[in-house]
């Protein structure tokens, strides 16, 4: 069973009952899901995913205490602390009487100034700009059972729609690296005889042009750790990873190996190209990414960002 089903069993069974019994009269101020990091948000866990955080548990989400105050609060912290210990066979962990680290009663607030840096999520141009992807991921994965007050479900919707001149910056910047780590830097490590720094132009190329990939796809890419296992999510994304999961490997002192990762980066770069092309994202009319990443920067609306480094978000 993976974590999101044993959450979503558990609360149904054991925690919505509690909250409909105990607490009605808070209840159209709560919210209740399972969200953050780790594998099982996204439905990735897996057996070896249980040996640590993998328990029957989710988050029990309160406005500020202007409308759910610090009594009530701790109340509803023993009533979490008091649910049963077992479910499915899986032992919850000990928690102390305000929560887990991942599950338990947390003011929404607090969530989310741990998770993105601003406790109501009015994010500032800068902080659009330098949150990690994984971050953002982390705020909008998993699921909200309700939301009866509706707050929790807005930050997500909002967290949900990087602004367009912000997603446009981290693309170019992101297409740059492609193209100064794919495009030229490979071929020249190994002309170098520096076959390790090949390598190392090809994982700078791999990454930056999954980033780029979730970018198009207005999805953020998780943590590193689960990057491939989303990316084959993507409709239309199978054929890439696997072109990626290609240059990762071999012998870059085999000539025929480097020769077919540099063809195989010019195909991946042609793709993304017409791609761009066929958004009109990018007024360049060559193969070169770097080319293509300076026009799409030039189609950023705010001076700001325009204006900034092409690389300052990458």
């Amino acid at each position: 069973m993976k974590g999101l089903e044993l959450s979503c069993g558990y609360f149904e069974e054991y925690g919505k009952p509690m909250l409909e019994r105990e607490f009605a009269d808070i209840l159209p101020f709560i919210a209740v899901g399972f969200t953050g990091s780790g594998s099982e948000h996204y439905g990735f866990d897996d057996e070896i995913s249980k040996d640590h955080d993998f328990e029957p548990g989710f988050c029990i989400f309160l406005p500020d205490e202007t409308v759910v105050d610090r009594r009530k609060a701790f109340l509803l912290e023993r009533a979490y602390a008091k649910l049963p210990k077992e479910y499915m066979g899986v032992s919850r962990q000990i928690v102390s009487p305000v929560g887990g680290s991942r599950n338990g009663v947390i003011r929404t607030a607090d969530y989310y100034l741990k998770a993105v840096g601003s406790a109501d999520c009015n994010l500032t141009v800068q902080q659009w700009l330098t949150l990690p992807d994984y971050a953002l991921a982390e705020a909008v994965n998993g699921e909200i059972f309700f939301d009866n007050y509706g707050e929790v479900s807005a930050i997500r919707e909002y967290l949900t729609e990087m602004p367009e001149d912000v997603r446009y910056k981290r693309l170019a910047g992101n297409l740059l690296l492609m193209g100064q780590s794919g495009q030229y830097n490979f071929m020249r490590c190994l002309s170098h005889g520096e076959a390790e720094a090949a390598q190392l132009a090809c994982n700078e190329f791999v990454s930056a042009a999954m980033k780029a990939t979730f970018l198009l796809h207005e999805r953020y890419m998780p943590y590193y750790k689960w990057s491939f296992r989303a990316l084959r999510q993507l409709w239309g994304a199978e054929e890439l990873a696997d072109k990626l999961s290609f240059l990762l490997f071999g012998d870059n002192r085999d000539t025929s190996v480097a020769e077919e990762k540099f063809n195989t980066i010019e195909e991946i770069a042609y793709n993304l190209i017409s791609e761009l092309k066929e958004r009109r994202l990018s007024e360049a009319t060559c193969g070169d990414l770097e080319k293509h990443a300076y026009s799409l920067n030039d189609k950023i609306s705010d001076s700001y960002i325009r204006n900034l480094h092409i690389l300052a978000t990458v």
